[in-house]
């Protein structure tokens, strides 16, 4: 793998979705990030969730985005400049993004800016456990990618003050601009359009049996969609409806009763998520090589 091996510009190349995809460690990486996450969302299932589905997760990069990118004496990022860059990548209509920021002022995951005199703008910043909870996305992450090649990546973001002002910016970027993320193909894009749907994923890759047996259905830890549906704090029906659709897909699957018996995953599913992984950890690359890695002498 390419990774810190070669030089470009005085910089190292950032790693491709390619090469990650291919990783023989990938799946063993994913899974401990996926651990990761999912703790992080036990610590905070409200403030997880509405970020859980891809366009609240887009929309919630857009406002760090907007916020690090204010201009100088800007105290916060505003509403405006918000609601324009979200319509502009086409991530939600106007109405929907100021439905998302009332509901992030309403649960107090962001918050008016109280030095500011522009009573009409009104600009606001993200509360103290948002900002944790970029910062923890923003270290698993980069904790995988050094996983891949024995980088440095976490130890230098941790090591730079305004790491997350400068990496966060750039990862929105890349992930507005990539289309392996924007359009996810077949059963994962079920999932991101579900309250929840990322979860699910990183529950079923976190109880996944060795994938290296070389088998094409297989088992998960999950045994019941009730179970499932309270722990993600979904309803019955609208969970099973999602999985009756990806079962059809030949994704996945159970081993006795539907429902209620041992959950599989199909080799194919595994590889999308693997591929959607793999994209998403490249943008983060590049971001981390344009923003924070050490210059070659």
């Amino acid at each position: 793998m390419r990774g810190y091996s070669e030089q470009f510009e005085g910089r190292f190349l950032p790693i491709t979705a390619d090469e990650i995809a291919s990783h023989p460690a990938l799946q063993e990486l994913i899974r401990r990030q996926s651990q990761a996450l999912l703790i992080a969302y036990e610590a905070n299932p409200r403030q997880s969730s509405i970020f859980a589905t891809q366009q609240r997760w887009l929309m919630g990069h857009i406002g760090f985005a907007v916020y690090f990118n204010r201009d100088a004496g800007e105290p916060g990022l505003l509403t405006s400049r918000f609601l324009d860059m979200t319509q502009a990548y086409a991530v939600a209509s106007r109405n929907t993004a100021d439905a998302f920021l009332k509901e992030l002022l309403n649960y107090g995951y962001i918050e008016y800016c109280p030095e500011s005199d522009d009573r009409r703008a009104r600009p606001v910043r993200p509360s103290q456990s948002t900002f944790d909870a970029i910062h923890g996305w923003i270290m698993v992450h980069l904790a995988t990618l050094d996983g891949l090649d024995g980088g440095q990546r976490l130890a230098t973001y941790l090591a730079t003050s305004d790491g997350m002002d400068r990496i966060e910016p750039l990862i929105c970027e890349g992930l507005l601009s990539s289309q392996a993320i924007r359009e996810p193909a077949n059963t994962f894009s079920l999932f991101t359009w579900l309250n929840n749907g990322g979860i699910i994923m990183e529950r079923l890759i976190v109880g996944l049996e060795d994938a290296s047996s070389g088998a094409e259905q297989l088992s998960t830890s999950i045994t019941s969609i009730a179970e499932m549906g309270l722990w993600l704090q979904l309803s019955r029906s609208h969970l099973a409806r999602k999985l009756r659709e990806a079962e059809a897909l030949g994704s996945i699957g159970w081993r006795g009763k539907r429902g209620s018996s041992v959950m599989w995953v199909s080799r194919g599913f595994l590889g999308e998520i693997a591929a959607a992984q793999a994209a998403k950890l490249a943008v983060i690359d590049a971001a981390y090589e344009a923003s924070l890695a050490p210059e070659i002498g």
